[in-house]
């Protein structure tokens, strides 16, 4: 089954818009079991344990979380999406980073998901290291 341009840009809307929600299980749901998540360039994290247990640690250094979303693409099973991440750290600092996303959309579930970013600039606002 291929997924339209339509559900896959869906799928990806949802799971985008679920972290101001912080829901590990709804953030995590729209992966499928054996999904990929790659923050580039670090070591790509497999299967949805790992994916998870990321997620987890993100939501437990940061009290808010929105992923904004500039532009988006989407072709059936394929999205790209450029956005601005904005964080709100335990301690109060603020993180704003922009990032390029690329999705791909299987059954209606992300079966991997690369994130293009400022490693340096990241790990230099959040004090996190990836």
């Amino acid at each position: 089954m291929t997924d339209s341009k339509e559900a896959s840009e869906k799928v990806v809307r949802d799971f985008l818009g679920s972290w101001q929600g912080r829901d590990l299980d709804t953030i995590c749901g729209a992966f499928a079991e054996n999904a990929v998540y790659h923050n580039v360039p670090v070591k790509p994290i497999e299967g949805m344990a790992g994916i998870r247990g990321i997620f987890k640690a993100f939501l437990d250094a940061f009290t808010y979380a929105e992923l904004k979303i500039i532009t988006l693409a989407a072709e059936p099973g394929l999205v790209l999406a450029e956005r601005i991440d904005y964080f709100t750290m335990n301690d109060g600092r603020k993180i704003v980073l922009p990032v390029t996303g690329v999705f791909v959309v299987k059954n209606g579930k992300i079966t991997r998901f690369s994130d293009y970013f400022d490693l340096a600039d990241f790990e230099r606002q959040s004090g996190l290291k990836l």
